[in-house]
């Protein structure tokens, strides 16, 4: 077929069912002016946002989905590819791959979707990373930690030929370590365990939850990353994540976010992320020359890199590093040059538009994650005209719609919705929140 002549560049949003990042990106598109096809497993529904052109792709079968977008780009042709989210990056890649289009190595798409591959990668290219081991959600977690499988209730019964210290030479891992899923998101089924029989209950309860994402058929992996779990050290210290973008494998930083709450465990429910960072100078720097050496270690060298750190005596420390940008709604934090945002300077990058010249703006900003308290479903959000009512509060969106189930981490996926400031100060940005937070009431019935 002949090819439809290119006026404009014409992008790919790669837009999973379940982001929540479509507007942001339609929008972002939309202002750039340049044409954009929709790409989802399902027919788009964002025909007031978008263009003409859609497609409906099984994201989770790459091959099959490139072979699509290759198909459809022979009588379209693609500018660039952007996936907005985990789930899209690898098709991201392997299509962009498939194009002739800037991308990143496959084999580094590859290990960002897959913890215990990123670890054996940063590993293997000299990278220093936290004592880790991959185990079979099948294996007996007892046996891992070397006590028998007696167990009373939640406590271990240790058997009497086994050494008193209830850390015994036998156990297999470290303590405290931190047990997770290899490719699920948002600190979903990532629980800590100080002691033999927190490892057992934890271990439990993240196959649990794996059990029943399979059977939901919520997770699929042509390399069924769902039959395994990857446990590691406990790193201590504070957490922060870097926002930034590879140009041609230089990594340019665009955001730091503190995290003022601390994530000790046992699960990891992130709330606050403010920026600019109140670290000094010299720690920022450190946070950023982690990540790029982790991202050069990958072979990234094209597109927006989020990164989870953390910091302490020894140094930074890489938790997870992603080829996408920041989840959820965070991304409405940033600002950059004259109000452009992060999704915009993203798409400009992808068309080959300059952007290194841009900075977030001084302004201090920051989000509040809203946290489930409990299970259940939403039965009324109450306060929410008060909490717009406190000085420097910009947004309050509610997520999750009356009506809906609710899920606490460690086995939840969605937050109840998120909370916008912006003040002059990341202490007057945190504040507001935290009062915001404060005048909401979630009614959750049984």
């Amino acid at each position: 077929m002949s090819q439809q002549p290119l006026e404009k560049p014409r992008i790919l949003l790669l837009l999973p069912t379940r982001t929540y990042r479509a507007t942001d990106f339609l929008e972002a598109a939309l202002k750039l002016d340049v044409e954009v096809v929709v790409a989802s497993e399902e027919a788009a529904t964002t025909a007031d946002l978008s263009p003409r052109q859609s497609l409906v792709l099984d994201i989770t079968a790459p091959t099959v989905a490139t072979q699509t977008i290759l198909e459809f780009a022979d009588t379209y042709p693609i500018t660039a590819i952007v996936g907005v989210d985990d789930d899209t990056t690898l098709l991201a890649t392997t299509a962009s791959a498939a194009l002739g289009l800037p991308h990143n190595p496959v084999a580094s798409a590859k290990a960002t979707r897959d913890k215990y591959r990123l670890r054996d990668t940063l590993a293997t290219n000299g990278v220093s990373v936290p004592a880790y081991q991959r185990f079979s959600i099948y294996e007996d977690p007892a046996e891992i930690v070397g006590v028998g499988n007696v167990i009373q209730g939640m406590d271990l019964v240790y058997p009497q030929t086994k050494s008193p210290n209830p850390y015994g030479t036998d156990t297999r891992v470290n303590f405290p370590c931190v047990i997770k899923p290899l490719s699920l998101s948002a600190s979903r089924g990532v629980i800590r365990a100080d002691t033999p029989a927190e490892f057992v209950e934890a271990f439990q309860r993240t196959t649990k939850l794996l059990h029943a994402l399979q059977e939901a058929t919520e997770i699929t992996s042509q390399e069924d990353t769902s039959q395994y779990l990857l446990v590691e050290d406990y790193i201590p210290g504070i957490e922060v994540a870097l926002e930034g973008i590879l140009l041609d494998g230089e990594l340019k930083t665009l955001a730091l976010f503190d995290k003022p709450d601390p994530l000790e465990g046992p699960f990891f429910e992130e709330t606050l992320y403010i920026t600019p960072s109140r670290l000094s100078a010299d720690i920022q720097d450190t946070l950023h020359h982690a990540t790029a050496e982790a991202a050069s270690a990958l072979g990234m060298q094209h597109g927006p890199v989020h990164a989870e750190l953390r910091y302490n005596d020894e140094g930074a420390h890489l938790i997870e590093i992603a080829a996408r940008t920041i989840g959820g709604l965070c991304s409405r934090t940033l600002r950059f040059g004259t109000g452009m945002s992060l999704e915009e300077l993203v798409i400009r990058h992808a068309i080959g538009q300059p952007v290194e010249a841009l900075q977030r703006e001084q302004q201090a900003a920051g989000v509040m994650m809203i946290p489930v308290p409990k299970a259940g479903i939403l039965g009324e959000v109450r306060g929410k005209t008060a909490a717009y009512h406190v000085d420097g509060i910009v947004e309050v969106s509610i997520t999750i719609p009356i009506g809906g189930e609710v899920v606490p981490l460690p086995e939840g996926a969605r937050y109840l919705g998120f909370i916008f400031a912006r003040a002059e100060t990341p202490e007057a940005v945190e504040a507001a929140l935290r009062e915001a937070h404060r005048r909401l009431e979630f009614v959750i019935l049984p």
